[in-house]
């Protein structure tokens, strides 16, 4: 009779002992954050779709395909679908409540920009979407990303920003506090889709980590990237600096995963529920 919880004990940890390590570092369902799915074993790589965008799908410890979903802030909880090669699979998102910030800046235009401003700042926009919609077949070289600069932690994704008492987008990043110039590094391996000097981020990088995993990297004070370049894990792509709307010298580092911008914190082995 003794062998009978023994039995119910172990048959319960079998759903945590088969997961994977991707699985269990990157699975965070919630608004801003990623929803691991799994898709059994197959021959061949399934085809899978999110909201009509094609997802990251990877052989996870050579047993099965998962499909890696990024959940924009967006999304509501509750049961959400993918499509996998004609055939729906439903997933649960949980909720997450995310703090407020209050900023002050000296430019008002940084805050209510005039006509001219707010062409640029569509213009340069529809540039920045185009590239985060970009799917190439490429494997990411790494899941577990290094942090791409050296320093705390600041400001955290997806809290409510309010510049002069008004509110706006919320923060679809995470902030390094770090001096200026300290050298950026690519997190995993990659192929430079954008650079610019935009109105809102500054000096911008766009890395292309390959299935629509893609990092953007601003406010930069130098570039040290060309359009093109193809660049190995912890290759130095630029250097913090405070260009476009900061108050001061930090790292900007967006996430984005099948056109969804999510929380890079999961992606370093730091996220707080």
């Amino acid at each position: 009779m003794r062998l009978i919880p023994l039995l119910i004990a172990l048959l319960l940890a079998l759903p945590a002992q088969a997961e994977g390590f991707i699985t269990r570092l990157l699975n965070k369902p919630v608004p801003g954050g990623v929803a691991v799915i799994d898709l059994g074993p197959a021959v061949a790589a399934p085809r899978a779709t999110y909201q009509g965008k094609p997802l990251l799908v990877i052989h996870e410890d050579g047993q099965r395909w998962i499909a890696i979903v990024g959940l924009p802030l967006s999304v509501r909880p509750g049961s959400q679908q993918i499509e996998v090669d004609g055939r729906t699979h439903s997933f649960q998102v949980g909720g997450r409540v995310y703090a407020e910030q209050r900023i002050t800046l000296k430019n008002q235009q940084q805050v209510t920009p005039n006509p001219a401003n707010l062409k640029r700042i569509e213009r340069e926009l529809a540039e920045q979407t185009r590239a985060y919609r970009q799917f190439s077949p490429r494997q990411p070289s790494n899941l577990l990303f290094d942090r791409p600069v050296e320093g705390p932690l600041s400001s955290p994704f997806g809290l409510r920003r309010f510049f002069n008492g008004e509110e706006r987008n919320p923060h679809s990043g995470l902030d390094f506090a770090a001096a200026r110039g300290t050298p950026v590094r690519a997190p995993a391996a990659g192929r430079v889709i954008l650079l610019g000097d935009y109105f809102f981020n500054g000096k911008t990088v766009f890395v292309d980590h390959g299935q629509g995993l893609i990092s953007m990297f601003c406010h930069l004070s130098a570039i040290d990237v060309k359009l093109g370049d193809e660049l190995p894990r912890g290759a130095v792509l630029g250097k913090v600096g405070a260009t476009g709307r900061a108050t001061g010298p930090h790292l900007h580092w967006n996430v984005s995963l099948n056109d969804a911008r999510i929380d890079p914190a999961i992606f370093i082995g730091a996220f707080n529920p």
